[in-house]
């Protein structure tokens, strides 16, 4: 895995080689769509779990399913919550970059 990031990173400084201007902006395109895939990965497997724990409590405890329901709720929103963070941030990074001068 870590030839493949080396690899990617090295074929991306000869495609982009125009000046460090190019550069910054070219591996804030990647840094967003890499961090923003992760972000999006790891909110979906989160939100599995939690869904999958609520049907759980569920099955054991009908009479429970309301309050479960509910609070899996909030924990989806909050999951949600930083994915839409990483949202924010990848935007930041490509649209108003902070390391450009």
């Amino acid at each position: 895995m870590k030839k493949i990031v080396a690899l990617m990173a090295i074929f991306a400084a000869f495609a982009f080689a125009a000046d460090g201007e190019t550069m910054i902006k070219a591996y804030s395109v990647v840094a967003a769509v890499v961090g923003l895939g992760l972000a999006a990965l790891g909110g979906a497997i989160g939100m599995g779990h939690a869904s999958a724990a609520t049907i759980a409590g569920t099955a054991r405890n009908p009479g429970m399913g309301g309050k479960l329901m509910g609070t899996m709720f909030i924990a989806l929103a909050m999951i949600e919550a930083q994915v839409i963070y990483a949202l924010v941030l990848a935007l930041i990074a490509l649209y108003a970059n902070p390391f450009l001068g």
